[in-house]
């Protein structure tokens, strides 16, 4: 008898522990469901309208599918005027412009992560200064102007080479690699260039990835940029910049007269409009995640381990 007391004294805990372990992977599974369902619907939705005809969209009950499929929404989209310039030049500024922040953000962490650079606590307050406090508007505006930024395409790539947040995230990431790694290359006569990139650029490969998507992201949404500096120079227009236009168009009264023609032809309304546009810059960013979520991921732990 008290033997098999024994096994079951001892059989009781683990049968608690792996009940209480199912528990919870059940109700984190659920949890998760519901989290899925309720980050993917909007864009599910969204794209169910921008398929759907704009007239019959107006009735409501569309969820997840198309009730009257029609891609009047993406023609009236993809026929306006300076779409292609927008978006050479939105592509052109994405590149462009996150390459070139990248680089020089990185160069600016390194600086800064050194223990021997003497200014770094003085630099690094200065830049945090900057991300609470700013000329405003119009200073900036006059700022451009005066250094001929304005109706030009480096209006784009120049005042976002420096960011403040990006370079802070660089810095925290190359203050954690151990100082060993810089001191043996030192010691066979590596300089601080040969030392960043060989040493300290392979090893921040996931904040690099992290930091480009979030420049990426800015630089593909920003449209506010080609309206203030550049609205006089077509050429130099953006995709995002051209389809809020567009959507401008379709809701007011002074709509062109080919959007106003398929809109009383029950073609093509804002809301199906809107969506048709929202999907259509989704789509790139949709097509970059995946490549960088492996280091975007790791990039999302900086931080989080310290050794």
């Amino acid at each position: 008898m008290k033997k098999n007391d024994v096994v079951i004294s001892v059989s009781q805990p683990k049968q608690s522990a792996s009940a209480a372990n199912t528990i919870f992977v059940i109700c984190n599974t659920i949890i998760m469901i519901l989290f899925v369902i309720v980050t993917l619907y909007p864009v599910l939705n969204t794209l169910a309208v921008s398929f759907n005809d704009g007239t019959d969209a107006l009735r409501g009950g569309i969820y997840l599918w198309p009730r009257k499929w029609s891609l009047q929404n993406y023609i009236t989209v993809l026929q306006k005027d300076n779409l292609i310039t927008g978006t050479y030049i939105s592509v052109l500024r994405t590149v462009l412009g996150t390459i070139t922040a990248l680089a020089a953000n990185a160069l600016l962490a390194f600086i800064v992560s050194r223990k021997r650079f003497l200014f770094k606590s003085q630099l690094s307050l200065f830049w945090v200064i900057t991300m609470y406090v700013n000329g405003g508007m119009i200073p900036i505006f006059l700022l451009y102007k005066s250094l001929g930024l304005t109706n030009s395409f480096w209006v784009y790539i120049v005042p976002g080479m420096v960011s403040a947040f990006n370079m802070l995230v660089m810095r925290t990431y190359m203050v954690g690699i151990p100082d060993s790694l810089e001191e043996s290359a030192q010691l066979d006569g590596a300089g601080y260039m040969t030392i960043f990139f060989k040493i300290i650029s392979p090893l921040c490969m996931p904040v690099y990835a992290t930091v480009a998507l979030f420049i990426a992201v800015g630089q593909w949404n920003s449209w506010f940029d080609a309206m203030l500096y550049n609205r006089m120079s077509p050429e130099f227009t953006t995709l995002q910049y051209e389809l809020m236009k567009l959507l401008s168009s379709v809701t007011s009264q002074g709509a062109n007269a080919d959007t106003m023609q398929h809109a009383q032809a029950g073609a093509v309304t804002p809301t199906s409009i809107r969506a048709a546009a929202t999907i259509i810059t989704m789509v790139p960013i949709i097509c970059l995640y995946p490549f960088l979520q492996r280091y975007f991921v790791a990039g999302l732990t900086i931080g989080g381990v310290k050794e």
